[in-house]
């Protein structure tokens, strides 16, 4: 994983929990890394490292960490460094997750070995939609699931989220895949 997402774990322990901590879960998770680089390319196992290390010290589940890492990385990391592509993404919470695609594509010119997860709508109706999530990167659903809660957030919905796994005709190997049902109650 880029940098970006070490230095969004990083700024979420510290934001919560302070800067001692922070190191602690360094210092447990076995990295020396001074400061993560935005765009470098670091291994994935560093990153759930400091994410079972954070579960660990701050004695909270992980799948609770990496849902309050999607609020974080939408609500801070996303808009500070996509804040025009997020504002351009769509003018409601349907109209960006169609466009999260493009989205993906335009982040991939910054960062050229980024692997992103894929979206796609396999349905929707008037008040609900199912999205289709497929990642090489297992167990990350929860990290999904606060991405979704704060772009509804931003889009000024509240969204319910039911997960299943996602029984596809074709499966490929080495790619997860999760169907969320995601419904919400119309705006008045």
């Amino acid at each position: 994983m880029y940098g970006l997402v070490n230095k969004a774990v990083q700024g979420l322990v510290i934001e919560n929990y302070g800067e001692e901590t922070w190191d602690q879960i360094k210092e447990r998770a076995n990295v020396d890394v001074e400061m993560f680089i935005s765009n470098e390319s670091y291994k994935d196992s560093l990153t759930y490292d400091l994410l079972v290390a954070t579960s660990e010290i701050v004695n909270q589940p992980a799948s609770e960490l990496l849902r309050l890492l999607g609020h974080y990385w939408i609500n801070e990391v996303a808009v500070q460094h996509y804040g025009a592509m997020m504002d351009a993404g769509g003018n409601s919470f349907v109209e960006f997750m169609k466009n999260l695609p493009n989205f993906h594509r335009r982040v991939a010119m910054i960062f050229p070995n980024l692997e992103p997860p894929s979206f796609s709508i396999l349905k929707e109706e008037k008040n609900s939609i199912h999205l289709i999530y497929e990642s090489t990167r297992e167990g990350l659903e929860m990290f999904v699931v606060g991405i979704l809660e704060a772009l509804a957030k931003r889009h000024k919905i509240e969204i319910k989220i039911d997960q299943c796994k996602s029984e596809s005709d074709q499966p490929v190997e080495g790619v997860s895949q999760r169907l969320f049902i995601i419904s919400w109650e119309p705006v008045s």
